[in-house]
């Protein structure tokens, strides 16, 4: 058995030829990068709740909820960009772009408005 249909996943190291190890490396430390992000998106949300602080309650619960949500999305959306990264660069192919970039921009601006809003009505 070869090196690459013995790793997993499968549908990942079952195609192509084994790329420069530096650039799968770095497709490791970006998924390692978004896994570290997905944590301090969840102690955030832990911490906007846990903290007493000025802010309308219910807005903080949302915010705080929007916040837990992205930290349990985002290594999944990572680790699926990861794959399709890898599989690209196996097949020599163009890199596709990240999932996970966007819903963290869009879930962090919309926490942002809402502890605005939260100050504001408090």
């Amino acid at each position: 058995m070869s090196t690459s249909t013995a790793r997993f996943p499968r549908r990942v190291f079952g195609v192509g030829a084994e790329p420069d190890p530096r650039f799968t490396l770095a497709n490791e430390r970006t998924f390692l990068a978004w896994v570290r992000t997905a944590l301090a998106l969840l102690a955030a949300g832990v911490a906007l709740e846990a903290l007493s602080l000025p802010i309308q309650p219910t807005l903080r619960l949302i915010a705080s909820l929007i916040l837990l949500g992205l930290g349990l999305i985002v290594p999944a959306l990572a680790w699926a960009t990861w794959g399709r990264v890898e599989r690209a660069l196996r097949q020599s192919t163009p890199l596709p772009g990240s999932w996970v970039a966007l819903p963290v921009v869009v879930g962090v601006a919309a926490v942002a408005a809402l502890l605005i809003a939260g100050v504001v009505l408090r």
